[in-house]
């Protein structure tokens, strides 16, 4: 067979010529977005888990703790609060967790956290490092101030080193000698460098800064978290179902982590994981499968006529906390379908557990402190179910697992 080569070539140049096209269009568009992109307010909800715990707990490893009747910032000052965060964050690039970006600080509390900038105490717990980096993107589209967009640079960097080879994070880098090496679902931790990631894929105007070179880096790492994420996907009995609060960083396989959190399958992780890869516009097969997965393994695993009631209890003081109520749970033919957190594996049992890791069958064998001190039930697997008609409409029509049963 002969070719026409000059055809080829034109043939050829014109594919490449469309390609180079659709980026620069791509990019201008991202570009001309973000020059009218408004700002105005940052959300504190995905910092309260950090300030809760600032708040409430004294903690002699911290750099500074609260201190009483302290103001804060108005969500509204965005520089002021920006810059709290660039001044929380670390050499290496992350954050330490259980800190309140809104604080007002006094002059000796903000030279105690800068002189403290090398201790890497960095963490990706209680929603740290991907909220940061957030918000410094978005206060420097509307500022143009070049910290911020350094500060933001620096915590991408950041994701990018402390993730693993085969796509996974652990909670804290640099590595520590414990279960935080795992690579870790647990408090949205996966799930929430995935949608930053996501949002640089999807060209969010916020991100517009982001050079082609360094996008295409974090590009390989979403990718690459994407694809460790379907291979842990736990396949139980040869029936895959969802996943762990934390899987061992090597093998991939469920692991423990604190003494009361077993290797199991996580209703409560595992749905924040299956409600991003929803989010994901022309998912691949693998995703459409995991999520298909998922969604029937919620529909098999529903408890009925059940429900969590919190009650009165004598005031009971423990090494770990102060324990002022209880719960029980009752029958009741009027209550939504309910979800344990854990499932044991194998055997699918709603599973729960104590601090001395000894594993029990219902929530009134859990010791009391435990009982009413952890979310041993959970909802969550209720708004995937809600959200799976439609996504199931558009990206799996031939194939609804709700019809099944």
């Amino acid at each position: 067979m002969k070719y026409n080569t000059p055809l080829i070539k034109v043939v050829f140049g014109s594919i490449i010529l469309t390609v180079l096209n659709t980026v620069f269009i791509s990019k201008a568009l991202s570009q001309n977005q973000a020059k009218t992109y408004a700002y105005t307010r940052v959300d504190p909800a995905p910092f309260a888990d950090n300030a809760g715990h600032w708040y409430a707990i004294f903690d002699k490893k911290n750099i500074i703790n609260a201190r009483p009747g302290r103001p804060k910032y108005d969500a509204t000052e965005i520089t002021n609060i920006a810059d709290n965060i660039l001044l929380f964050q670390k050499s290496n690039g992350g954050w330490p967790k259980n800190y309140d970006i809104f604080a007002k600080l006094t002059n000796d509390q903000k030279d105690s956290v800068s002189a403290a900038r090398n201790e890497l105490n960095t963490t990706y717990d209680n929603g740290s490092t991907y909220t940061q980096i957030a918000v410094l993107a978005n206060v420097y589209t509307v500022t143009k101030n070049e910290k911020y967009k350094t500060g933001a640079l620096k915590g991408f960097d950041f994701i990018l080193k402390s993730q693993y080879k085969n796509g996974g994070w652990p909670q804290y880098y640099p590595l520590e000698n414990n279960y935080s090496r795992c690579i870790t679902l647990n408090d949205g931790v996966f799930e929430g460098i995935m949608r930053l990631l996501k949002d640089v894929q999807d060209d969010k105007p916020e991100y517009a800064f982001i050079d082609a070179k360094y996008r295409a880096k974090l590009a390989a790492a979403y990718n690459n978290g994407l694809q460790c994420l379907l291979k842990m996907q736990i396949n139980d009995n040869g029936k895959p179902t969802a996943w762990c609060q934390q899987h061992d960083e090597v093998t991939l396989q469920p692991a423990w982590a604190r003494k009361f959190e077993p290797p199991s399958i996580s209703n409560g992780e595992s749905s924040g994981i299956v409600l991003f890869l929803m989010s994901i516009d022309h998912p691949q097969k693998g995703v459409i499968d995991a999520v298909q997965n998922a969604v029937n393994w919620f529909q098999e695993s529903k408890i009925y006529n059940t429900r969590v009631k919190s009650i009165p209890a004598p005031r009971m003081v423990t090494p770990f906390r102060v324990s002022t109520g209880d719960r029980v749970v009752v029958t009741d033919t009027t209550a939504p379908p309910i979800w344990t957190r854990y499932y044991e594996l194998k055997t699918h049992r709603p599973l729960f557990c104590n601090r001395d890791s000894k594993v029990v069958y219902s929530l009134a064998e859990v010791d009391r402190e435990r009982r009413d001190g952890y979310g041993w039930y959970t909802y969550a697997p209720q708004k995937v179910l809600d959200q799976y008609p439609t996504w199931q409409k558009k990206w799996a029509a031939d194939n609804n697992v709700l019809e099944k049963k």
